[in-house]
């Protein structure tokens, strides 16, 4: 009982954060607004704070709250795949080859559009990549994945600072912003908080098996799970889910390592909690980094993935010295 207690209290703890932080986001900015400024904004529609809400806030926030929910999903996702308390979303070198693909695009002088598509195309091309050369005779195991995702995304960071180096002045900031991870130019929401609500709703019914999976192989063999086809759809799912992120807001770090962590400390290792708190804290942190990073320095802005690795360092530090093992 004191348990169920306990889990209830922290679920409710994460809905109220949650939704404080979306508050705060909408009302936070280089023109800072009330709540009855807020309330008012969102039924006249004749009102400047209405078109301010809708056009700049709301797309900024709800794009925010995907990636950061994304990024958290694939992490789980990746730590239960490669039993590897250190895999993030990155490891497969996915962000890797969309920023090849981005920089490129914007070093021939493309923009918008074309650039999401190249990234796009880039992570895709990556991911098959790191498929191909990670199966040997005996089929692919976690470790060779692991290994052959590090290197291919070592590569890609190779390319990429040869790319910056070839890049002109006027090219550089936004080219850096992209690899920072960049809220600015969300306008359109609507593809990551469809990506995100279904890998939620595809991966919550399976959450018994990977609970199976992350204690063992062997076990989960014993016990009848699908463990071929859970490790495939694992690695595509989170692959798709890199991919999304990162094609629509550039690289932001730490997230999807530290999240599931978190989670885990405040609600244990049973992954119907796990997808769903690490989604919803996912969410919130990436929301909060972006009031940040449009408020701190305003009418400046920040790279948000610069301030969630800045947090992202000491709290995972935190975290190792909580659970040395």
């Amino acid at each position: 009982m004191q348990t169920v207690r306990r889990v209830t209290a922290v679920c409710a703890a994460l809905v109220a954060i949650a939704l404080a932080a979306f508050v705060v986001s909408l009302i936070s900015g280089s023109v800072e607004m009330s709540v009855a400024e807020l309330w008012r904004g969102l039924h006249a529609t004749d009102a400047l704070s209405h078109t301010l809400i809708f056009e700049l806030r709301l797309p900024r926030t709800l794009t925010a709250f995907a990636a950061g929910g994304v990024l958290a999903l694939a992490g789980v996702l990746m730590q239960v795949l490669l039993r590897n308390p250190l895999a993030d979303p990155f490891v497969m070198g996915v962000s890797g080859g969309a920023a090849v693909a981005a920089l490129s695009a914007m070093l021939l002088g493309m923009s918008g559009l074309m650039i999401d598509i190249s990234a796009t195309l880039g992570a895709l091309g990556t991911t098959l990549l790191v498929f191909a050369l990670a199966r040997g005779e005996g089929g692919w195991t976690a470790a060779r994945l692991l290994l052959t995702g590090v290197v291919v995304a070592a590569g890609a960071s190779a390319v990429v600072s040869m790319l910056l180096s070839l890049g002109e002045e006027t090219q550089l900031r936004g080219m850096l912003f992209w690899l920072m991870g960049d809220l600015s130019l969300s306008s359109r929401p609507g593809p990551l908080l469809a990506v995100f609500a279904a890998a939620l709703a595809l991966a919550f019914p399976f959450a018994r098996h990977l609970n199976l999976l992350a204690r063992s192989e062997l076990q989960a063999r014993v016990l009848g799970a699908p463990v071929e086809s859970l490790r495939m759809g694992m690695f595509l799912v989170s692959s798709i889910l890199t991919a999304a992120c990162v094609t629509t807001t550039g690289t932001i770090g730490f997230v999807g390592l530290v999240t599931p962590h978190l989670i885990r400390l405040l609600l244990g290792a049973d992954h119907r909690l796990v997808l769903p708190g690490s989604a919803l804290l996912g969410g919130t942190l990436v929301m909060i980094a972006d009031v940040c990073a449009r408020t701190l320095f305003a009418p400046r802005q920040l790279p948000v993935g610069a301030l969630t690795a800045i947090a992202g360092v000491p709290l995972f530090l935190l975290l190792m010295r909580r659970k040395p093992r």
